[in-house]
């Protein structure tokens, strides 16, 4: 309170009323609502709106060949229009450009991900690589007229190539109007409960075993404790039934959410029309991806990099241009697996190019043989393939759709389905080319939206904000909805207790249904690695293993699976090894970097050592190779593991050999 204030300064009676003094002197007006995106710098007089249409029209003649098809045609028009309309043809050219700029430069990018993936402009930009005409993807699920919001398109590129792309942007738009923005650890549940127990004096093991009685996180989000305390569940139980646990779950619920650290966002990158300093609090962090430098006197030097004080939310709030630069580890394992099948078998292999209806590929995900296979690899997943049994890759889509919590009660269905197609009923004939496809269940929210189209007259913006207000559970809008979806089922001449129906499988649906455009582009990636892996399945597993050098439980639990695959992985040797894991006559030889004690700078010395000629001794090693790169400790490690068995020396004497 005012008092307070006052008695708390009372040692310094002019603080309080200069506070005022300086308030009464500040006139400062933030414009909130407007989009701070950044022109893209054409290189001549042309307009951005121009320089789209001319890239798009060239890009969709050569994704469909010239002349177009009127239908591609007529869509790239409308979605340009929607476009200019909403002032975001420079967004579509900063995005284009720097993907472009990534596949110009031998950065691996993604085929797309989200809702982009519905966007004709995208896939005439090569933004995204799935045809949105031949997967029946939405424009409107990614960029509605009625909803002023900035589009959404986020980026997988290769982890090798993220950090670089970052930095690309930065030059590009200047470094004063780009950054990373901050992220904050908020409390979780179980967290909570453990730190209010410790406070209120009680022992670990009392706050372990109710920390333990809340659920484990759904797809990385933590149940809330008022999910937790409902009838039924076990913490519930315990709260009601237990005056200790009711007080440390009374505490721990008021530090639930709290902030408790702060950290930097992998992928999240701002770019803005000015210098960010003019819009937002910034700070600098130490950047440990950046090139090494040295100051003049040759000592390492500190690189920094620009961080927002801002996290996310508050960012987009404000109108600036966020965008997730992320790195997928699958896209280096598909990058590196065609290059060691180019060195190994000498093919060339364009994964653009692949057959998407080859035999073997779908012989062996019905198999559920998709150890190591993009999002078709957990335990749970195989015999969910299993059931299916695709055959094509619309079952992938629908597999990666399907494969998540109140969807995976479909999978049945779903199977049933696609072998007795005569089996599914529509309770209305209008209502079967939506979810036919799909073996008669409703999966994603384009098709939620599909229906509200068709058989309820909804826009198509209308259908997309009846998708969104289910979505995310805004009840008042539903409400208003409703009465609009029902009336015109109604005027469609659709039956009430179906039409009440269809409502309620909008609501239970939405729970569950997933963005098809986003499934589609990931099942592209799961048959591209199911593809490389039933076709080249030495060259894939080592791309894999490689992958995971650094997770030491990783390594062993691929090499396991390639003896199942009945595939040999040798043993490191130190004259045919090399950084990672290579294929050699149908085996996998293990890679260097993979062995304890050994870093990259050691196996780089022992490359060069053997350039020349074979290492024929541990003598003969520790002559050539640099003692300053590979010390005792990691000599012994490669005799232990056998990387010098070559040299036809037994590993005890080698090990007695070396000096004390």
């Amino acid at each position: 309170s005012s008092e307070e204030m006052a008695d708390s300064f009372a040692e310094w009676p002019a603080a309080v009323p200069t506070t005022l003094e300086i308030a009464e002197r500040c006139d400062i007006e933030i414009e909130l609502g407007k989009l701070l995106l950044p022109q893209y710098p054409t290189e001549s007089e042309e307009t951005p709106e121009a320089m789209l249409r001319r890239i798009a029209a060239e890009g969709l003649r050569a994704r469909y060949g010239d002349p177009p098809p009127a239908e591609a045609v007529e869509r790239l028009e409308f979605e340009l229009g929607v476009i200019e309309e909403m002032g975001f043809s420079s967004y579509f050219l900063i995005v284009w450009d720097f993907v472009r700029y990534a596949k110009e430069n031998g950065v691996a990018v993604g085929p797309g991900r989200g809702s982009a993936a519905g966007s004709i402009v995208s896939y005439s930009l090569n933004i995204t690589d799935l045809d949105p005409l031949a997967n029946d993807l939405l424009f409107e699920r990614f960029l509605n007229p009625g909803r002023k919001s900035m589009p959404d398109i986020d980026i997988d590129f290769s982890v090798r190539g993220r950090e670089r792309m970052i930095r690309y942007v930065g030059e590009k738009y200047g470094r004063e109007s780009v950054a990373q923005i901050i992220t904050f650890g908020k409390m979780a549940p179980r967290a909570a409960t453990r730190d209010a127990a410790r406070v209120l004096g009680f022992d670990y093991a009392t706050g372990d075993r109710l920390a333990k009685q809340i659920p484990e996180p759904i797809m990385g989000r933590n149940p809330s404790f008022e999910d937790c305390l409902r009838n039924g569940q076990e913490l519930k139980r315990t709260y009601d039934g237990e005056p200790d646990a009711k007080k440390i779950i009374d505490v721990a619920q008021g530090l639930e959410g709290i902030i408790r650290n702060n950290s930097i966002h992998a992928a999240a990158v701002v770019i803005a029309d000015r210098p960010l300093h003019e819009i937002v609090p910034l700070q600098l962090a130490e950047d440990r991806s950046a090139p090494a430098a040295t100051n003049g006197k040759g000592k390492p030097e500190r690189q920094y990099k620009i961080v927002t004080q801002y996290s996310m939310g508050p960012i987009e709030e404000i109108g600036l241009l966020k965008m997730d630069f992320l790195g997928l580890r699958n896209l280096d394992v598909i990058e590196d697996a065609i290059e060691i099948i180019e060195r190994s078998r000498g093919d060339r292999l364009n994964i653009a190019d692949i057959p998407m209806d080859d035999a073997k590929t779908f012989e062996m995900l019905a198999k559920g043989d998709s150890t190591g296979v993009f999002q078709l690899e957990s335990e749970g997943m195989r015999e969910a393939m299993k059931k299916v049994r695709p055959t094509e890759f619309d079952d992938i889509v629908a597999l990666v759709s399907l494969y998540r919590p109140g969807a995976l009660d479909y999978i049945p269905d779903y199977a049933r389905g696609k072998r007795s197609p005569e089996s599914v009923t529509y309770p209305d004939p209008r209502l079967r080319p939506v979810p036919a496809p799909t073996s008669g269940c409703v999966l994603s929210q384009e098709q939620l939206m599909e229906i509200a189209k068709q058989m309820a007259g909804f826009s198509p913006a209308e259908a997309d904000d009846l998708r969104k207000a289910i979505g995310k559970k805004k009840r008042d809008l539903m409400a208003t909805m409703k009465t609009k979806f029902l009336e015109g089922m109604k005027a469609s001449g659709t039956a009430g207790n179906v039409a009440a129906d269809l409502w309620g499988l909008m609501e239970k649906a939405a729970d569950y249904s997933f963005n098809k455009s986003h499934a589609a582009c990931y099942a592209l990636i799961a048959y591209r690695t199911a593809y490389l892996k039933a076709n080249y399945p030495a060259e894939y597993m080592a791309a894999v293993i490689s992958s995971v050098m650094n997770t030491k439980d990783k390594v062993p639990f691929f090499v396991n699976r390639c003896a199942e695959m009945g595939i040999d992985v040798l043993p490191p040797d130190v004259n045919s090894s090399g950084h990672s894991f290579v294929v050699s006559e149908n085996a996998i030889r293990f890679g260097l970097d993979a062995v304890k004690n050994v870093g990259h700078a050691a196996v780089e010395a022992i490359l060069r050592a053997r350039e020349e000629k074979p290492i024929e001794s541990i003598w003969d090693f520790c002559e050539r190779v640099d003692s300053r790169a590979v010390n005792k400790r990691a000599i012994e490690c490669l005799i232990k593991c056998g990387a010098l068995d070559s040299t036809n020396a037994t590993r005890k004497g080698m090990l007695e050999t070396l000096p004390a």
